[in-house]
């Protein structure tokens, strides 16, 4: 089991989404996974196929993109009527229907925080998915965190921002603690208190409902020093590159589904 289909199974056993851990059904290429998988009491066997016959509810493709089609084709040739839960990035709904005919399909863009719990997911039903599957994957996905669902033409947008959001938000931890140290502090002081910053500061957001300017706005006193450090971050283009960070891995979200520039440019803009 990879990184994500591992934190995703024991969301679920934390949870209690399961009744037990033999409930989960595994299977990886690569053995010291299935040997990980199988420490936690997970089921784990030898193929896809074995995967796709012993599963009732929900299937779920913890692969790369690049990788689709094999596990599709190995589902396709077992009997079953498990809903299938893509997580691959930039693979359509419509590129998985057609993968998968006849099966009913969801989409879903979750991120790495669901390691801890806290993962940022959205998703979005395929044509034959019905509301037993969308409580199927709100179940799933909310045991690890926040889930929504979403028009899947959000969806590299999601991508873009949260799927990808993780890694600029080590980044900026980084720098804050550089930052800290620059200033005199020893570093693991100064990464712990740019974590717990972030942390703290993103709970405010999803607690009070509030917009983040105005949050900003009170801390931000007349003529003192965090004034001084927002217009640093101003002059030093952090805004626009934020933007422009999520732009970027939003367009490469719909590379790798196979939409042209020429589509990209036309149809959203990018």
């Amino acid at each position: 089991m990879g990184m994500m289909a591992s934190a995703l199974a024991d969301g679920i056993v934390k949870a209690s989404v399961v009744k037990s851990t033999t409930d989960i059904v595994c299977s990886d290429v690569l053995q010291i996974a299935n040997e990980k998988a199988n420490e936690k009491g997970y089921t784990v066997v030898d193929s896809n196929k074995e995967v796709a016959s012993k599963v009732k509810d929900a299937i779920i493709l913890a692969v790369k993109p690049q990788k689709i089609t094999e596990p599709c084709q190995d589902i396709v040739s077992t009997p079953g009527d498990a809903v299938i839960i893509s997580i691959a990035a930039g693979i359509s709904i419509p590129t998985l229907e057609t993968l998968l005919p006849g099966r009913r399909v969801i989409r879903i863009m979750p991120n790495t925080p669901c390691l801890v719990g806290q993962s940022a997911a959205a998703f979005a039903l395929g044509s034959l998915a019905n509301d037993n599957d969308r409580q199927i994957v709100k179940s799933i996905f909310g045991s690890v965190g926040l889930v929504m669902e979403v028009s899947e033409i959000m969806l590299d947008a999601v991508t873009g921002l949260s799927g990808s959001g993780p890694a600029y938000a080590f980044q900026f931890i980084e720098a804050l603690s550089d930052g800290g140290v620059r200033c005199g502090l020893p570093r693991d002081i100064s990464t712990k208190l740019a974590a717990q910053t972030l942390k703290g500061a993103a709970e405010m957001v999803l607690e009070t409902g509030e917009h983040p300017g105005l949050l900003k706005d009170r801390v931000t006193s007349p003529g003192w020093t965090t004034i001084a450090g927002v217009e640093a971050l101003e002059k030093g283009g952090f805004r626009a590159a934020t933007i422009s960070a999520v732009t970027s891995a939003t367009r490469r979200s719909m590379q790798l589904g196979g939409q042209t520039a020429e589509d990209i440019a036309h149809r959203h803009n990018l």
